[in-house]
């Protein structure tokens, strides 16, 4: 009973917070600046290259900044850049530590209870990453081995969902970020790594080996990536919307995907070569910033 109480006055403290937060603009122009976060493994849309945060979520998140120096009229607003985990991400946009969260979130309805949405900029689906030697082709040759899915995801509901229903009895592990999974596979300490195939194919493009390892498996469900903003402050999910609405009206947007999914991109200048799903071209007139689930 101690903990629920404690548990529970925890939870409307941080909605406290997070109301206190509500008008993202008024916040930028009284303090002079703004705080982006990024993802430091989850390549193409948000990671690190010599230190410096890059991908295609990057590029939409400087376009915002670009906006909101014009929205409050301060050309030289202070830009800070926060790293953030699929554990943490939430709780610090709530917070106010963070004042916009653009990367590899999949919008759905639960989040969608704690923060709000722009429009969707991806669609993915979890599956699996393996090594070619192992002989892995799908879920159930994973029986009794070990998975590695990053802690704090969509993809652990999902398998966890999956591994009960079909009783394929996989031993799931939970590592912090997308790099340290990846990292248990390449060490033989997991058999398989469950993530939206978009970041598995960005990890593999820019892994050392390559040719070593490859995405298998059917895509569990489709997901829908897109940029978190905090709940109820319609002002700046405006202006997220219209800065995104218009990448995506202009044909801009569809030079950032060419950019980050069919061109050599860095650190080691690999193409993914994955051509625009169905689903993303028709957002692109649709604007649809609908849940999953």
């Amino acid at each position: 009973m101690k903990l629920r109480s404690t548990l529970l006055c925890a939870s409307l403290g941080l909605a406290a917070v997070a109301g206190a937060h509500a008008d993202t603009l008024a916040k930028v122009a009284q303090s002079g600046q703004i705080t982006m976060a990024y993802r430091e493994s989850s390549v193409p849309f948000s990671y690190l290259d010599k230190g410096k945060p890059v991908g295609m979520a990057v590029d939409i998140s400087n376009a915002v900044v670009e906006a909101v120096k014009k929205a409050t009229g301060k050309s030289d607003l202070k830009v800070n850049w926060q790293a953030v985990t699929s554990q943490n991400r939430i709780p610090l946009l709530m917070n106010g530590t963070v004042d916009l969260e653009c990367g590899s979130t999949t919008n759905n309805t639960t989040r969608a209870k704690d923060v709000d949405f722009a429009i969707n900029h991806f669609y993915t689906g979890t599956r699996l990453l393996v090594k070619k030697s192992a002989g892995i082709k799908d879920y159930a040759d994973l029986k009794g081995k070990t998975v590695a899915v990053t802690a704090g995801t969509t993809n652990l509901q999902v398998l966890r969902k999956a591994n009960a229903e079909h009783k394929w009895e996989l031993e799931m592990v939970t590592p912090k970020d997308h790099a340290d999974a990846f990292l248990l596979v390449q060490n033989d300490r997991a058999a398989a790594f469950g993530m939206d195939d978009i970041l598995l194919f960005g990890l593999i493009s820019n892994s050392r080996s390559p040719a070593d390892y490859e995405v298998v498996g059917q895509a569990l469900q489709v997901e829908p990536y897109a940029c978190m903003v905090r709940k109820d402050d319609p002002k700046f999910k405006a202006l997220v919307d219209g800065v995104i609405g218009h990448l995506m009206k202009s044909g801009q947007f569809t030079q950032l995907y060419d950019k980050w999914f069919m061109q050599p991109i860095p650190p080691v200048n690999a193409a993914l070569g994955l051509p625009m799903s169905a689903q993303l071209k028709q957002n692109l007139s649709d604007l649809s910033d609908k849940a999953a689930f």
